[in-house]
């Protein structure tokens, strides 16, 4: 089998059990090959202040030896560390390797300027406490925090353990709590990209997964067509 015309490199959390799957049927419909890489992120959440720039940096350099369209972070620490960290961490890939970088994070706010929502609800697995740094990211970053649910959890692993049932119950408490523009799931190790278009059916606004609103950053940036993945949602539908 010869390799597709354009590849899609990931660097995974080490604690992830969502992020290759959700990437490789993305990417598989789209006819594109997917490569991964992972780095240590793993056990308890809160007591992270930065990345790993050396691990983070020589995976991404690892990565680009096979080529690759682009190079996307598939994680969403920076967003509890503030946006700017992950604008720094695409430049720094890109001047590292030569290719181009996206992250998890960035896309989701792309996609919310594309989508001109400025008012969102935001579900996590998170406690509290992480998730409020995640809110205040977003609220700096110019969107308004409407509504909120979380899991209550602090270990990297389980957040994949909360079934899709959950996270649509808590969507649905979130929704009826304040009006909003938009879903913002925001942990890629939360499996819920299956329950986004039928939320997004359900209540007429874009339900964004921050795992493959990440699958659509990097493909976005490797300029690949992404009709055949509108069952996925509306996101795969901007341009």
């Amino acid at each position: 089998m010869q390799p597709a015309a354009h590849a899609v490199a990931t660097i995974v959390p080490s604690g992830n059990r969502v992020v290759e799957s959700v990437t490789q049927a993305l990417c598989a419909a789209a006819g594109v090959d997917s490569l991964f890489s992972r780095i240590p992120v793993h056990g308890a959440t809160g007591g992270v202040s930065d990345y790993d720039w050396e691990r983070m940096l020589e995976s991404a350099t690892l990565l680009s030896h096979a080529k690759p369209d682009v190079i996307c972070w598939n994680g969403t620490k920076g967003g509890a560390l503030g946006f700017d960290i992950d604008r720094r961490l695409t430049a720094r890939i890109a001047e590292t390797t030569g290719c181009p970088a996206t992250t998890s994070a960035l896309s989701i706010l792309d996609a919310l300027a594309a989508f001109k929502a400025r008012t969102i609800a935001l579900v996590t697995p998170y406690d509290a406490a992480y998730q409020a740094k995640c809110a205040a990211a977003f609220q700096e970053a110019g969107f308004a925090v409407a509504a909120k649910r979380h899991s209550g959890l602090t270990d990297n692993l389980s957040y994949a353990g909360v079934s899709e049932g959950e996270i649509a119950a808590m969507t649905r408490a979130a929704l009826a709590y304040g009006r909003c523009d938009a879903v913002v799931y925001f942990c890629t190790n939360f499996a819920r990209a299956g329950i986004a278009p039928v939320l997004e059916a359900e209540y007429g606004m874009p339900v964004l997964d921050s795992t493959a609103v990440g699958v659509w950053g990097a493909l976005r940036a490797a300029g690949v067509a992404m009709s055949p993945l509108a069952r996925f949602g509306r996101v795969f539908g901007l341009h």
